[in-house]
């Protein structure tokens, strides 16, 4: 199941809580530093330099609130973003290879774990995949920890402007029978390109659903 089942209503209060300010709150290197908040959550997770951060900036309309690098492993910490104080949006440290190291990779992998696991307020888990390449291992790692902890994950595929339609056909239907044996993935797909903007009107419109009342 893909992306294309919105209603314009639901497009345009996307489109209202997303042009509202988005501040950043803070940089989280230790669980103890998570803010007591009631705002509910939504995380942006994936293997490193898979686009979070460029994806948070398409959705919000801002170039540089979250900071994006060619270089993977940039994002060290977590950094939490609050949105018109009706939804919190959190960077995770990118899953996977970076330039960093071992120790260090280690700690950001036990932190994201942690918290993903032990959020109350986290209401989903935007799993970002490149479209070119498709679920790793690595992905399956941490898939397999949201399954058996019973966190609900979304597949967002990312960068799918630089893929043939037919590829991506292919990647998509892939994707979709992986998460058939996943119980925590979310059925719904988002198919996305923060270059391009694409599929950004239908996340919004699908994590508006999550945040607090306006």
């Amino acid at each position: 199941m893909t992306d294309d089942v919105f209603k314009d209503h639901e497009i345009e209060e996307g489109r209202l809580l997303f042009a509202k300010s988005c501040d950043f709150m803070l940089g989280v290197a230790k669980l103890k530093q998570l803010p007591a908040t009631e705002l509910a959550e939504v995380a942006f997770c994936g293997r490193s330099n898979v686009g979070k951060s460029s994806l948070i900036n398409a959705l919000t309309g801002r170039k540089t609130l979250a900071r994006t690098s060619n270089t993977p492993g940039r994002t060290q910490q977590i950094n939490l973003f609050n949105l018109g104080d009706r939804l919190i949006l959190s960077d995770l440290p990118g899953h996977g290879y970076a330039k960093a190291p071992v120790s260090v990779v280690e700690q950001w992998h036990t932190l994201i774990n942690t918290y993903l696991k032990g959020r109350p307020q986290l209401r989903r888990v935007c799993f970002l995949i490149d479209s070119r390449h498709g679920i790793k291992d690595v992905d399956r790692e941490v898939m397999k920890m949201l399954d058996k902890a019973a966190v609900n994950y979304q597949v967002v595929l990312t960068k799918i402007d630089k893929i043939s339609g037919k590829e991506l056909d292919k990647r998509l239907q892939a994707t979709v029978e992986e998460l058939k044996k996943r119980p925590a993935a979310h059925p719904r797909i988002h198919l996305t390109s923060s270059e391009k903007k694409l599929g950004i009107e239908e996340l919004r419109a699908e994590l508006t659903m999550l945040a607090e009342p306006a």
